[in-house]
């Protein structure tokens, strides 16, 4: 069984870029020692401070924004940072080659219950032209990464990451602490009957996605003419990495009160979309390509459909009333 290290270097991975998806594994290696003494430690709850997000921040959300930062601080191939946690991009070294986007701790509102966390990230180039970066040189579109992934901290610890030679998920090993390839080359079925959306936000959405929700609902006595499961873990992570393993499409919508949809398109949308489509599926905003879309913030939100290539395909349909 192949390591990361030995996968990357079959995949041509530059020296520096290996050394520098080394230095975010480590860190999410060091993250999940608070995230699995939990209530031992403290570092389960909330802080009194929100994000810029205007989120609730938890403890551990904190923590792991701080063990990636220092991590990737001292690493001279970083140029620049932006994190989910932090309002402005975090400058690091002048000469650095890469620009880093990273949600520290996805899903952290499950931190008091021990459900599903994880850490998504993806890495683009800096331009060698200047020495100084700026909020600007973060937003060209997803197809500029030049490698994504996240890790799960679950029952074991587990890396997706994709450097455009396909997906794969590597499992620690906690004997010698390496990651080992266990899942190569995923390849999501085109087809599924299993999604994840959380429902209890149906009537916010547009009554297109509405109108695909309740089609999913019928099961066999609708125009399906077949039974759904639905999976929901409060997680983008976790819920994407059963999409990455067993097919399946999840959905955030834009909202009422989330016009733009709710999940941030340079932390969790591309990162994700990155690694999905290099595993034969596809992440759309409902029109169009997520990878296509131009940000003009780093904090932008987007609407997110993700999956399984046909029911992408088809709530695109949806919204374009067919």
């Amino acid at each position: 069984m192949k390591n990361l290290y030995t996968q990357l270097e079959q995949d041509n991975v530059p020296k520096t870029l290996t050394l520098l998806i080394q230095s975010i594994v480590g860190a999410c290696t060091e993250i999940a020692t608070p995230i699995n003494h939990g209530a031992l430690s403290d570092v389960l709850g909330s802080l009194p401070d929100h994000n810029v997000q205007g989120e609730v921040q938890k403890k551990l959300d904190v923590i792991a924004n701080n063990i990636l930062i220092e991590s990737l601080k001292k690493n001279k191939q970083v140029r620049a940072v932006a994190s989910e946690e932090v309002e402005d991009i975090i400058l690091c070294n002048s000469f650095g080659k890469y620009l880093i986007c990273f949600d520290p701790l996805d899903g952290s509102s499950n931190t008091d219950v021990n459900g599903s966390l994880g850490t998504i990230f993806s890495i683009t180039s800096a331009s060698p032209a200047q020495t100084e970066v700026s909020e600007e040189d973060f937003f060209s579109t997803g197809r500029s990464i030049i490698a994504a992934g996240y890790v799960l901290y679950g029952p074991s610890l587990m890396l997706a990451l994709s450097t455009g030679s396909g997906t794969h998920i590597y499992t620690l090993d906690p004997s010698n602490n390496n990651f080992m390839l266990t899942h190569p080359n995923l390849n999501i079925p085109e087809d599924t009957n299993e999604f994840s959306f959380n429902l209890s936000n149906q009537f916010k959405w547009p009554e297109n996605v509405q109108k695909y929700i309740v089609d999913l609902q019928l099961g066999t006595d609708g125009i399906r003419k077949k039974n759904f499961n639905m999976r929901w873990l409060g997680a983008m992570v976790g819920d994407m990495h059963r999409i990455l393993c067993k097919g399946g499409i999840f959905g955030y919508p834009e909202e009422k009160n989330f016009k733009y949809g709710k999940l941030r398109l340079l932390y969790e949308a591309n990162p994700i979309a990155f690694l999905v489509e290099q595993a034969n599926g596809l992440a759309s905003n409902g029109t169009t390509s997520i990878l296509d879309t131009v940000p003009s913030s780093i904090h932008q939100r987007i609407p997110v459909f993700i999956g399984s290539k046909n029911e992408v395909l088809l709530i695109e349909k949806y919204a374009l009333g067919k």
